[in-house]
Order: structure tokens, then C-alpha cells, then sequence
């Protein structure tokens, strides 16, 4: 029998927290994995329960290398549980490796639910939560973060981002200049904790406001793009898109009202500008 991989979420702040099933996990596998393991000390201390199991680090610097044993620990029969310094493993943390080779190797895996600063941040945004989509860390390089910020400036959906505090004056100037001063956004700072601030406003308000230095740990959310407006056509454009049409065989009246859909008009309008391109023999 092999064992079971559980991901457990840990607390982003509070660590009151902490879902019961978190110390139960604690206090019995074989195994733990934990990303700094003097936090996890200070978490189970905090949480009074002793780990009867085995414990490894697992960070970004010896992921590679120590997901194999970990592996074969899971293939031997025991239970390894993964947590991170807090939330989800694998959000911006380590476990994906983990996670995809013990799926390769058919090896049950599942998840203690727990605390979330993308969900949180979300939640407390003010912003639309329908439809959304979390983006992570940007680039610290300047014209890569301006490149990755670029692929998503349509974008429709509610964006989440993790930021350093350092960099959180550059992200949002950045962002200022690909979505606009105008567009809003909410930084989340200190979630749950004894500090805790949501500001809420536009990109340049809140990019002046991060100019002057911001602690603690950080998620952005920022408002998906406005939905686009009829499209700007001169009446050139109109009329060539109108013989586009009739070339290709539509007939005058079909390729005027079909123009004027695409464009957003009134099919009158089209019809004004093709018969003036008419009148002026053009």
C-alpha cells in the first residue's frame, strides 16, 4: 500500500486560523515537509501539539532534489503531510513538484483546506469576484514586469498579485502605465494580522501612495478592463468595409447592415457615408 500526500493550509496571520484538521495531520504523519522549519516549530507550539513524525525541509533551494526521497517515503507507505510558511502549498510555494510526481507515481494525494491570501484579498477588494485570475509574482526586471503586464491589459477578469514590499512602488507604477491611473485596485497588506489595511482606490492614487514606503506582506487585486465600447470607424473605413463585403458577393443592403453590427451603428449611418463615397466619386 502506498501512502498519501495531505497539502495542509496554514495560517497567513491569525493562527487562530488554523483549521482543526491541521493539528490532527500535524500530530500524525509519518512525515512533514515544511518550508522553514523553525516556523513550523513556532506553528506547533502556538497550535500545542507535538509531531510524533519526521521532519525535512522543502523549500525552493532543495525542491528538486528532495522530492524524490520524499517520493519514495510516499511509495514505502507513510503519510507525508506538506505545509508552507502560510496558505496553500503550491500557490506561489513549493508542492507543485511534489504534487506531479506522486500523480505520476499513482500515490493518493489531498488537501487540508486552509486560510488563502488570494481569496482573502479578493473578498475584502471591493472589486468583482466573479471571474478572476491569480498572476503570482511578477518580474522583478523592470521591462519584464512591463512586458508581463502588457499580456494581460485586456484582460476582463479580476487579477491577484503577491508582491515584496520593496517592489510594491515600482508594481504599481507599472501597472499605472499599462491599465491607466484610473483603473481600480486594492492592496491588501498584513491580511488577518494585528496590522491589517485594505487601500482601495485608483492605480495612480495608490502607486503615490506606496512611494512613500509600505511593510508587510502584500496581494494586489486589480479590476479586470472595461469592457470595450462600439468600435471608432471613420466613414472611409465604413465604406471600405462595405465594398470588402460586396466583393467578396454580399449584397449592398446585407454588407451595410453587417458593417454596422461589427462597428456598433446605426445601419443609417453606414448607409449616409457609402452614398456620400458615391456622390464624391469615390
Amino acid at each position: 500500500m502506498t501512502g498519501t500526500l495531505v497539502l495542509a493550509g496554514t495560517p497567513i496571520g491569525d493562527v487562530k486560523d488554523a483549521p482543526p484538521r491541521l493539528v490532527e495531520e500535524l500530530a500524525g504523519a509519518e512525515v512533514i515537509a515544511a518550508e522553514d522549519t523553525r516556523r513550523l516549530k513556532r506553528l506547533t507550539q502556538a497550535l500545542g501539539v507535538q509531531p510524533a513524525g519526521r521532519v525535512v525541509s522543502y523549500f525552493e533551494g532543495n525542491e528538486s532534489a528532495r522530492t524524490p526521497e520524499l517520493v519514495e517515503a510516499l511509495l514505502a507507505g507513510s503519510r507525508v503531510l506538506l505545509v508552507t510558511d502560510a496558505g496553500m502549498p503550491s500557490v506561489s510555494d513549493p508542492g507543485y513538484r511534489l504534487v506531479a510526481a506522486a500523480v505520476e507515481k499513482d500515490i493518493k494525494v489531498t488537501a487540508v483546506p486552509g486560510p488563502s491570501a488570494v481569496l482573502t484579498a479578493l473578498a475584502l477588494s471591493g472589486l468583482p469576484v466573479d471571474r478572476f485570475c491569480f498572476e503570482g509574482f511578477l518580474p522583478r526586471k523592470a521591462g519584464e514586469r512591463l512586458s508581463r503586464l502588457k499580456e494581460v491589459a485586456g484582460e476582463r477578469r479580476t487579477l491577484v498579485y503577491f508582491e515584496a514590499p520593496h517592489r510594491l512602488d515600482d508594481t504599481l507604477a507599472a501597472m499605472t502605465e499599462v491599465f491607466g491611473a484610473d483603473r481600480r485596485a486594492a492592496v491588501c497588506r498584513e491580511l488577518t494580522k494585528t496590522y491589517e489595511e485594505v487601500r482601495r482606490g485608483g492605480l495612480g492614487e495608490l502607486a503615490e501612495w506606496a512611494a512613500e514606503g509600505v511593510r508587510g506582506e502584500i496581494t494586489v487585486v486589480v479590476e479586470g478592463a472595461p469592457e470595450k465600447g462600439p468600435e471608432e470607424l471613420d466613414a472611409q473605413e465604413l465604406v471600405r468595409r462595405v465594398r470588402v463585403r460586396e466583393d467578396a458577393g454580399e449584397r449592398r443592403k446585407e454588407a451595410i447592415a453587417a458593417v454596422a453590427a461589427e462597428a456598433g451603428l446605426p445601419k443609417r449611418e453606414v448607409f449616409d457615408a457609402v452614398v456620400a463615397a458615391k456622390n464624391a466619386g469615390a
